[in-house]
């Protein structure tokens, strides 16, 4: 998810579920960089006292830097002030239905597999994906860990990213998260963009490899997307344009209205609705 996909309230419940209980950092946030390094010494230390390997804290965080370009892109998210015909033409919708009724038909057991699982048909998994990464083409540039890390420093939402900062971590000692990964500027992962929290809550092994890789796997991120899909409510059979039943799932993916609706239109012109 390019974006954080909601408000932090909102997922207040969830991250309690997946993170560890002591995550909230006690050390000192602030509002530019100048206390960074400062910041960072003592979150390793918390880190390792809250069962993260110091190996792991050590290695998933040893290239980690302040990211002004995170910061940047966190306060000006001005594409969702767009009107929905504004955004799908910024964001290349017509592109998307092109291209995605070829992908859907060119990889349809893939879907048909996904959709007899999670009950998510193709159209929003293939516009999500579209519109989050270009079909996997650019999965953004900024070091994931970096940018986490940024956030969870920033005074604004500093309990928020800390507790993905502590998901991050956990990526990484399991094997699914690269320390040397580059994604969107929030810390986003793979060709869906998820949220570390949610890689962890929603991730699934989608290829049967035994790792839940969101940037080598196609299988894997839109068999993950469908899951949280369907952990926010989708219901198998169901509509999902503004009204119907599921598109409360799709404004659980993403909290701006007019992403919302994109996504439904996109997604019921490559399902052929």
């Amino acid at each position: 998810m390019s974006r954080v996909k909601s408000a932090a309230a909102g997922l207040a419940a969830l991250i309690s579920t997946v993170i560890l209980p002591a995550a909230a950092s006690a050390a000192q946030c602030g509002n530019d960089g100048s206390g960074f390094s400062a910041w960072l010494s003592e979150f390793k230390r918390e880190a390792a006292g809250n069962g993260i390997s110091p190996s792991v804290v050590d290695q998933a965080l040893a290239n980690v830097s302040y990211s002004r370009a995170t910061i940047r892109a966190d306060r000006g998210q001005k594409s969702f002030k767009l009107s929905l015909d504004q955004f799908m033409q910024k964001r290349g919708g017509q592109v998307i239905i092109s291209r995605g009724k070829k992908l859907r038909a060119q990889n349809a057991r893939l879907f048909q597999s996904i959709e007899q699982r999670y009950g998510v048909p193709a159209g929003p998994l293939i516009a999500i994906w579209g519109m989050e990464t270009g079909f996997g083409s650019f999965l953004g540039k900024e070091h994931t860990l970096s940018a986490v890390s940024t956030l969870a420093y920033d005074c604004r939402r500093s309990d928020y990213f800390t507790n993905q900062l502590y998901a991050a971590l956990q990526l990484v000692e399991r094997g699914d998260l690269s320390p040397a990964a580059r994604g969107a500027a929030h810390g986003e992962i793979g060709q869906t963009q998820f949220l570390p929290v949610n890689v962890l809550k929603y991730g699934v092994d989608g290829d049967g490899n035994g790792h839940v890789d969101m940037v080598r796997s196609k299988a894997d991120a839109l068999a993950s997307t469908a899951n949280f899909l369907r952990g926010h409510g989708w219901q198998p059979g169901g509509g999902y344009q503004p009204g119907e039943v599921n598109f409360a799932a799709i404004q659980g993916w993403n909290a701006a209205s007019v992403y919302q609706q994109a996504i439904a239109i996109i997604g019921a012109e490559i399902d052929g609705n």
